[in-house]
């Protein structure tokens, strides 16, 4: 089995003391290719060397992380495009809108989000969008842009069956991580209502692990535990999930 694990941040410090240990654990699991969301101009040269070390394994995306818009949002979004510019990169994100820590620069969010839109479609890349607190906002504009070329991901979607139809008619997948397997989540009920097709895996590591390991440090191998969840509420087999995704995956980021 060939498994994708369309976000993840290996480049961050908790993997600093073991990050080649941990890529060569995920591609022992199956766990082939690795996409590295951006978070904003202090993550983007570690996220690069990473990239450019494992260069079959990890590929790297260009984006203003929603959390990180702050008063210099303009200084960072410069720095975005002159990224895009110089390199090849496989999406854009992570980008969005977070309501849930901080809303004070709501408004700038927004106007970031509509940014990195347009960044997609000029390079006709994916968007990788972040939703928490925030799906009916991240809805309105995709909405208001009314863009069917757009493509991307609704990153670590838990919603309802009708939030779930509302991404995929936009054209956009949906994320799943380690949160399908904690007991009671409402996605696995929304899960059996969703066509393989529009599905992806992801860790966002190293946050969000799946059980039995909440609460530690989440990393890619994980995700064939994620796998074997979808499989069970879909009623399929786990090669089934790792085919599909797999292959959602690559039509999306095109890096095969």
């Amino acid at each position: 089995m060939i498994f994708t694990d369309t976000h993840t941040h290996l480049y961050l410090e908790e993997f600093d003391q073991d990050r080649r240990e941990v890529i060569e654990k995920a591609s022992g699991a199956g766990v082939k290719y690795m996409m590295l969301p951006n978070i904003d101009s202090t993550s983007i040269s570690t996220m690069l060397a990473l990239a450019d070390e494992f260069p079959g394994n990890c590929f790297p995306m260009m984006g203003l992380h929603p959390t990180s818009v702050k008063e210099n949002f303009r200084e960072e979004l410069a720095i975005v495009e002159k990224q895009l510019q110089g390199r090849k990169f496989y999406g854009i994100g992570e980008c969005g809108i977070d309501l849930y820590w901080d809303k004070t620069f709501a408004k700038e969010q927004e106007f970031v989000f509509r940014h990195h839109i347009e960044l997609a479609l000029s390079f006709n890349l994916p968007l990788i969008v972040h939703i928490r607190e925030s799906f009916n906002e991240v809805i309105r504009i995709l909405k208001d842009v009314n863009q069917p070329e757009l493509r991307g991901i609704f990153h670590c979607f838990s919603g309802s069956p009708e939030q779930a139809k509302q991404a995929t008619g936009l054209g956009f997948s949906l994320g799943l991580g380690g949160v399908i397997t904690f007991k009671n989540n409402r996605m696995q009920e929304t899960l059996k209502h969703v066509d393989m097709k529009h599905l992806v895996l992801e860790t966002d590591a190293p946050f969000l692990a799946p059980m039995p390991y909440r609460g530690k440090r989440n990393d890619p191998s994980y995700i064939p535990i994620i796998a074997e969840k979808v499989a069970e509420i879909k009623g399929i087999s786990p090669e089934e999930v790792a085919r599909n995704t797999t292959e959602n995956a690559r039509k999306l980021f095109r890096f095969d």
